[in-house]
């Protein structure tokens, strides 16, 4: 009996509740039921619950994967003094963990979510062992087949209660005796081959367990099932389902716990498979290859781990950090063009790459947890093994999250077969109550791995075991990743709109008419439909990413509650729908330290990169219904713009709509250099950018604005960007930035070099290469024929003529008089870089020569200060009086 009430303990029963149901129901899956029906609820144990700790606290003492191996070897150890130590493990992640439980006592109030909105900040330190696999002959198999080692099967977890359902499950499954439940005494062994043997195919696998798992006593002759040990009438009833299943299969939650368990490891190794040979294919022994692929990855393969002599060196995962710019800033978009070849046949290996991995997910979807089941539910439906989560937080959510991490609408749409299988996962697990909880969960991800130091060396003959020490850290969870996918999504169905030209009744044609309508058919027409089911392609793909969301969101109500729900929305990242649209919030608090400013200033900055606003210029008042109504806009290329408005171009509304989705969430943001746009909300070809200067060059901090307009050929043809920041078109800032707006650019068709790839190049790629190429650290250096003058006189004194217009007019003036729709923007920029800009200008002041400013420092223009001052000091001072008031909370708008 100690072992069914150790099964419902795993299930989440306490023991005083699985004892009394055992009482009732001999049956360990019937008293589950009437358990979970809450016919047990009144019943709590003698000593009351035992008190764990929050999943939310950080391990400060790494944990072991699985007890030492002396232990194992002791009698009645099997996990029993690993399960009973409490205290070294976190909550696990079912409801009943987070539930206010009458009986208990209260302290403080307590956040019922604490164990799934937990903080990404979180971090698991844990030691993983590795040991070589060993190989077994199968039935109806010629090669020898791994079996999955405990180390394997543990991998990936940082949770402790998890671990300890893990390891309970892989004990119970792989050695010992599994009695006849019917009493006759007989019983049959259980060896590891018989769950966890990795056969070539998840199908393959499933053959296997259905010929082992409904077992005949030779004693009694009554059936069973090998899994859980419990009654089982033998039944060839099949589920619905892509691969022939038997119902069998769904008997109890064991068989769930070990089938998911394989068959995500199976989906896990085949993606990173996959991965690894798309990055280059290196060699797996070349050092410098193995650890790029782990920076790319953040996940630690067991296949990464190899026995090179430097084993003992640490392996870190390091965020990506913003590159030393390029001093040769010449305007080039880079030193040489993209080389096409083998394109075709690299999208067709990934199409066949996809659907493999796309069958495989459908494959194991069917053994999923599902109440809305076709044909009706069964056991493990609704008894779901705890293990489940564990499997699917670990091994799951690492292929979830890298597919959504995905910054190309146009690749997910192009890769539809596999993405739509994806969002059927999705749906399906926030559908039920036991696993819907990790839609909100971060998802831990291996930051760093590190040798054990010290351990004695295997035994010779044995398999090598080896042991490392990894650090989890937490990251987005589902949810919030495939939020950056809706707003993709939202975008390009806003470009897609495109600006129809408004429908004329319908007239009887003339016979000239008719004729010409006649002589369009042919190759134009071809082209039209080619370019519409593109269009139509890319919507089908927006909308169904609309409707998942939506889809998860409803069933998350259902199963988790409204506050639930709206807890998580309130952490997912929102693009508004138009800047006039965006909610009041409080000024944004920047705190005492730096690091506190810098913190404060990307998370204003990631929520206010991308907006829509209204760029219109109003109707005078007197306008009559006879003059022309076309909108004028506050741009520069106004004419261009009103040129098209109504036009409905296919291929271009194509375009911009993968344009708009790739910016909504990939313009970079940061401390040294952000980039944000406006784009118009009736108009989407209609763009106004502005860059910050980057931190280390004459720029840092100013304001850089653009205009930027998508004309009648994007994206066949280049943007057209204007610069609109040049004091009146008195100040030439830098070589390839002309005082009348002009931007010399190879992208854009302005400047000699690798230029404009048609339906290749992005607006993205223009306005980080005049960021980090233009914007540069020496920009005297970007005029033909001074490359080699790096250092010299004329290029410091060039230097400096730019920082004197740079606080004159990307400084203040922007700030005493912010252009539209910047004015926001500007003033929060400058606030909440006050104090760090008040260092850059004293630091400035102090290196400038004195020299009058001029307008082009390049050819010595005439002067614009008078008098023995450049007047640099004064723009200084009062630059600095404006940020003062700023600080203290003032509106330089009144």
């Amino acid at each position: 009996m100690e072992r069914q009430v150790q099964q419902l303990v795993e299930m989440g029963a306490t023991v005083a509740q699985a004892r009394a149901a055992l009482k009732e129901h001999r049956d360990v899956m019937e008293a589950a039921e009437r358990i979970f029906d809450g016919s047990f609820d009144h019943i709590v144990d003698e000593d009351g619950d035992v008190p764990m700790s929050s999943s939310a606290t950080i391990q400060q003492k790494p944990r072991m994967m699985t007890p030492n191996d002396e232990d194992e070897d002791e009698p009645g150890s099997d996990g029993g003094e690993d399960e009973g130590d409490d205290e070294d493990y976190a909550d696990y992640d079912y409801d009943s963990d987070f539930e206010d439980k009458s009986g208990q006592p209260q302290g403080a109030a307590v956040d019922p979510y604490a164990g799934i909105f937990f903080s990404k900040d979180r971090k698991e330190e844990v030691i993983e062992v590795e040991e070589e696999p060993e190989m077994v002959t199968m039935p109806g198999v010629s090669e020898k087949l791994p079996l999955m080692t405990q180390g394997q099967w543990m991998k990936g977890c940082p949770e402790g209660s998890e671990q300890s359902f893990l390891f309970s499950l892989y004990r119970e499954l792989s050695e010992g005796e599994c009695p006849c439940p019917h009493g006759c005494g007989a019983s049959i062994t259980r060896k590891k081959s018989d769950f966890f043997t990795m056969f070539p195919t998840f199908n393959e696998y499933i053959k296997h367990l259905q010929s082992i798992v409904s077992r005949t006593c030779s004693r009694c002759q009554k059936t069973f099932c090998f899994a859980c040990g419990e009654s089982d009438t033998p039944t060839h009833h099949k589920v619905p389902a892509p691969i022939d299943i038997d119902a069998s299969l769904f008997h109890c939650s064991n068989l769930q716990g070990a089938i998911l368990g394989i068959g995500l490891a199976m989906l896990e190794k085949a993606f990173l498979d996959d991965s690894q040979e798309f990055s280059g294919g290196q060699k797996s022994g070349d050092k410098s290859s193995r650890k790029r692929r782990k920076v790319e990855f953040s996940h630690v393969p067991v296949s990464a781990f190899h026995d090179d002599e430097d084993e003992e060196e640490d392996v870190y995962y390091p965020l990506p950090v913003q590159g030393k710019k390029p001093k040769l800033g010449t305007g080039y978009a880079g030193d040489a063009r993209e080389d096409m070849s083998g394109q075709l046949e690299a999208l067709n290996a990934q199409r066949v790459k996809d659907e493999k991995l796309a069958t495989l997910l459908t494959q194991i979807r069917t053994f999923l947890p599902s109440v809305n089941r076709e044909g009706g539910g069964h056991a493990s439906d609704y008894l779901v093994h705890p293990t489940a989560l564990a499997h699917l937080r670990r091994r799951f959510n690492f292929v979830s999250s890298q597919l959504l991490r995905n910054d190309s609408l146009t690749d997910m749409s192009d890769r539809s077969v596999l993405y739509f299988e994806l969002f059927e996962w999705l749906e399906t697990i926030s559908s039920h109550e036991a696993l819907a909880s990790m839609m909100a969960m971060p998802i831990m991800v291996v930051t760093s791995a590190k040798a054990v130091a010290g351990k004695k060396p295997s035994p010779k003959g044995s398999s090598r075991i080896r042991e490392r020490t990894i650090i989890y850290e937490g990251s987005s969870g589902p949810r919030e990743l495939l939020e950056a996918i809706v707003i993709q999504a939202q975008a390009a169905l806003k470009g897609l709109e495109g600006m129809k030209a408004p429908e004329t009744e319908d007239t009887e044609m003339s016979e000239e008419q008719k004729r010409m309508t006649a002589d369009d058919k042919g190759k134009a027409k071809d082209d039209g439909a080619v370019v519409s089911e593109e269009n139509r392609k890319l919507l089908t793909f927006c909308q169904r990413i609309m409707n998942t969301a939506k889809a998860i969101d409803r069933s998350l109500v259902e199963t988790k509650g409204k506050a639930f729900v709206d807890r998580l929305h309130a952490s997912l990242p929102k693009i508004p729908a138009s800047s006039t649209a965006r909610e009041e919030t409080a000024p944004v608090d920047i705190g005492d330290t730096e690091e506190s400013a810098m913190e404060a200033y990307v998370k204003w900055a990631s929520r206010v990169r991308f907006e829509y606003c209204d760029l219109t210029i109003p109707p005078p008042p007197n306008a009559t219904g006879e003059e022309d109504l076309t909108p004028n806009y506050k741009f520069y290329f106004n004419n261009e713009a009103r040129m098209l408005a109504n036009s409905d171009i296919p291929k271009r509304s194509l375009a911009i709509a993968k344009e708009l989705a790739v910016l909504t969430t990939n313009l970079p943001v940061a401390w040294n250099s952000s980039i944000f746009l406006r784009v118009d909300e009736s108009r989407v070809d209609v763009i106004k950018a502005l860059i910050t200067g980057p931190e280390g060059t004459p720029y840092y901090n100013g304001c850089f604005l653009f205009d930027v307009f998508l004309g009648p050929n994007y994206n066949q043809s280049p943007p057209s960007v204007k610069y609109m920041t040049t004091n009146g078109g008195k100040f030439r800032f830098n070589p390839n930035l002309y005082a009348d707006g002009k931007v010399c650019l190879s992208l854009l068709g302005t400047w000699s070099g690798p230029g404009w790839i048609p339906g290749k190049s992005t607006l993205l790629q223009v306005l980080i290469s005049i960021q980090s190429m233009i914007l540069c650290d020496e920009p005297y250096l970007n005029e033909p024929g001074w490359a080699n003058s790096g250092g010299t006189p004329k290029s410091i004194a060039y230097s400096a003529n730019i920082r004197r217009m740079v606080v004159k007019t990307a400084m203040l003036g922007n700030l005493k008089m912010p252009p539209e729709p910047w004015a926001d923007v500007i003033r929060t920029h400058f606030r909440l870089k006050a104090r760090s800009i008040m260092t850059q200008l004293d630091k400035w002041l102090a290196e400038d020569d004195g020299a009058p400013t001029v307008g082009d420092g390049a050819y010595n223009q005439r002067s614009t200060a008078t008098g023995s001052s450049n007047g640099f000091a004064e723009d200084v001072a009062e630059l600095k009086a404006l940020l003062t008031r700023l600080q203290a909370g003032e509106d330089l708008a009144s």
